[in-house]
C-alpha cells in the first residue's frame, strides 16, 4: 500500500492586544512574531523537500491567520495555496469577548457550561474531528495522486480542531484540559498513513525557540 503523510500545522501568533477570543471572527492577522513563525515553517518544509520529501499540496483554513501562515510555505514550495474550510476554527459561544474568566461569572452564560464533555459552549468535539478527518483524507488522496508513494500534504489549521483530531487518532477521550494541549503555535502534528490506515502520529515544534517570546492568547 502507498505510504503518505498529512501535516496538520497550527498557525503562528496572532496580533491580539485586547486578548479577544477571536474564534472565527475576520481580520485577525499574524503578529510580527507570527510572520517570523510563518517564515520559519516555510524554511522547515523547504528543507524537507530539499532532502527528498514529496510534498504535493499546501492548504489552509479560510481564516486570515491560517492563510498568512501557509502562504510563505506554498510560495517556497512552488505550490498553489488551497483553501480548506473543513479545518476552520471551532464555533464558540464566547467568540468576540475578552476577560473570559470574568464572563464565566455572568448568569447568562451558565446554560452554555453545563456539559464540558461535549462541550456545550461550542461545536462538539466529535463534529470537529469528523470534518478535519474528511479534509485529511481528501488532501492525503490528492497528494498520493500527484506524487505517489511517500506523498505529503500540509494543512494549516487551528489548535482545538488539530488537538481533538490527534486525540481521536490516538484513541483517547476527546474531553481534555485545554492547558494540557500539546499543540503550540506553528507546531506540526504529522499523521502517517499506510494506504488508508493511520499508523503513526508525530509532533514537532520548528518554532520552539520562538515560543518564549509569544503571548498566550485565547481563541487560537
Amino acid at each position: 500500500m502507498l505510504q503518505s503523510t498529512v501535516h496538520l500545522v497550527r498557525h503562528g501568533e496572532v496580533f491580539n492586544p485586547d486578548r479577544v477570543l477571536y474564534g472565527r471572527l475576520p481580520g485577525f492577522h499574524l503578529s510580527e512574531l507570527g510572520y517570523r513563525m510563518a517564515d520559519r515553517l516555510s524554511e522547515h518544509f523547504a528543507d524537507r523537500k530539499e532532502a527528498g520529501a514529496r510534498i504535493a499540496t499546501v492548504a489552509a483554513s479560510p481564516l486570515l491567520r491560517a492563510q498568512e501562515t501557509a502562504r510563505p510555505t506554498a510560495e517556497a514550495l512552488g505550490l498553489t495555496l488551497l483553501e480548506e474550510p473543513r479545518v476552520i476554527e471551532a464555533k464558540n459561544h464566547f467568540e468576540g469577548l475578552s476577560h473570559i474568566k470574568k464572563e464565566l461569572g455572568r448568569p447568562n452564560h451558565w446554560p452554555y457550561l453545563v456539559n464540558p464533555f461535549r462541550p456545550s459552549w461550542g461545536e462538539a468535539y466529535k463534529a470537529q474531528v469528523k470534518r478535519v478527518v474528511e479534509a485529511v483524507k481528501i488532501h492525503r488522496d490528492l497528494a498520493v495522486k500527484l506524487e505517489g508513494n511517500g506523498a505529503e500534504a500540509i494543512i494549516v489549521a487551528h489548535q482545538l480542531p488539530i488537538w481533538v483530531t490527534r486525540l481521536s487518532a490516538e484513541k483517547k477521550p476527546l474531553w481534555h484540559d485545554p492547558r494540557q494541549r500539546e499543540c503550540s503555535l506553528a507546531s506540526i502534528t504529522s499523521l502517517h498513513f499506510d494506504g488508508e490506515n493511520l499508523v503513526n502520529v508525530e509532533y514537532s515544534e520548528p518554532c520552539g525557540d520562538l515560543l518564549k517570546d509569544a503571548s498566550n492568547l485565547p481563541g487560537a
